[in-house]
């Protein structure tokens, strides 16, 4: 669940949110609220370049059907051991 942290909380623990970040990268989001509803999003840098990534892979339809086939096939047992593929590398 999205930590929620008033406007004015906010502004004062503005300066330590980078530290507290820190302590948890992995955390989620802030969600920074004006009279009860959210307006803004404060996260970790590495948590907002995830979900980027994930935008633009979301965003390339020939990648998203590559992937979704290659679901499918691991689904219906088309798999390849590593031997092999490491014979047909030539490695």
């Amino acid at each position: 669940m999205t930590r929620r942290m008033s406007m004015l909380e906010a502004r004062r623990k503005l300066m330590s949110l980078p530290e507290e970040f820190e302590q948890d990268p992995e955390g989620e989001a802030v969600a920074i609220t004006r009279r009860g509803k959210p307006v803004l999003a404060v996260m970790p840098w590495g948590l907002y370049e995830s979900m980027v990534e994930t935008l633009e892979i979301l965003s390339d339809t020939e990648l998203v059907a590559a992937l979704r086939e290659s679901i499918r096939d691991l689904k219906e047992g088309h798999t390849v051991s590593m031997q092999e593929v490491e014979r047909e590398l030539g490695l």
